[in-house]
């Protein structure tokens, strides 16, 4: 196929390849701002809805006005895991 338009395209060697960067740029920019915003409500790359929020699926809900990190073992600041190595504490053998 690019070999068939590659012979179609008229004037020398520096014509077709200025053609074809011509026509590469049009067919980018007939996708980029009419074929793609068209097409983009038909998608569903943005739908990430779970549920619709009434039903209330597995264990009890969280306390929406609970404190991200506030848990009462750690406290509120405390971060349950090392940050200042990837290596695990020796373990008595």
């Amino acid at each position: 196929m690019y070999a068939w338009i590659w012979r179609k395209l008229p004037f020398g060697l520096w014509g077709k390849l200025t053609s074809s960067l011509v026509l590469s740029v049009t067919i980018g920019a007939l996708l980029w701002y009419w074929v793609f915003p068209w097409a983009t409500p038909l998608l569903p790359f943005d739908d990430v809805q779970v549920g619709t929020g009434t039903e209330q699926t597995g264990p009890a809900q969280q306390d929406p006005n609970a404190v991200p990190g506030d848990d009462s073992i750690l406290g509120p600041d405390e971060i349950p895991y090392n940050t200042a190595s990837n290596d695990p504490h020796p373990s008595p053998s």
